[in-house]
């Protein structure tokens, strides 16, 4: 046990963007890294959208750590250590989403009681989520929303109006 003095500069950043498919989730994590460290060579993007951070190449020489299906906890908890080792300074995990979806998929398709079945998922998710508030770095996340709509009269007329629902997709 250790008791020193606190120092800001040992403070991180775990924060969330949420929003609909093309919001502008990727793009302002990307601005909001640089903001953070003002050198582009110590941000990735841990990539689960298909190759779509790369879009943003010409901000800077940022770099992009591409995730497959499946996206399983324990494949970003991989990419994350790799930014760690990699002097990283803040990592970019863009979507979340599709951690939370393999999970889903995964109890939907376990045999038995479907709430005991959460006992296999929940650590599982958990261990995610430590990975995310233990790193050394700064870590933004992107989480994917849905866009629902609902009719509303408009001159006699049942009309289409977007609207996010807030929470994840």
């Amino acid at each position: 046990m250790d008791l020193k003095q606190a120092q800001r500069k040992f403070a991180k950043i775990r924060m969330a963007l949420q929003g609909p498919s093309g919001s502008g989730k990727t793009y302002s994590s990307l601005l909001l890294a640089y903001g953070i460290t003002k050198d582009w060579s110590k941000i990735a993007v841990i990539d689960s959208e298909n190759h779509s951070a790369e879009l943003y190449s010409s901000l800077g020489p940022y770099y992009v750590c591409p995730l497959t299906s499946p996206f399983t906890p324990e494949q970003y908890m991989d990419a994350i250590r790799l930014c760690e080792k990699s002097d990283i300074e803040v990592v970019i995990i863009d979507s979340v989403t599709h951690e939370w979806e393999h999970l889903l998929d995964y109890h939907a398709n376990l045999p038995g009681n479907s709430f005991t079945a959460w006992a296999k998922v929940t650590p599982r998710h958990n261990a995610f989520i430590q990975a995310i508030m233990q790193s050394s770095c700064h870590v933004i996340c992107t989480v994917r929303t849905k866009q629902d709509y609902i009719l509303v009269e408009k001159n006699g007329k049942q009309v289409p109006e977007g609207w996010v629902k807030v929470y994840p997709a």
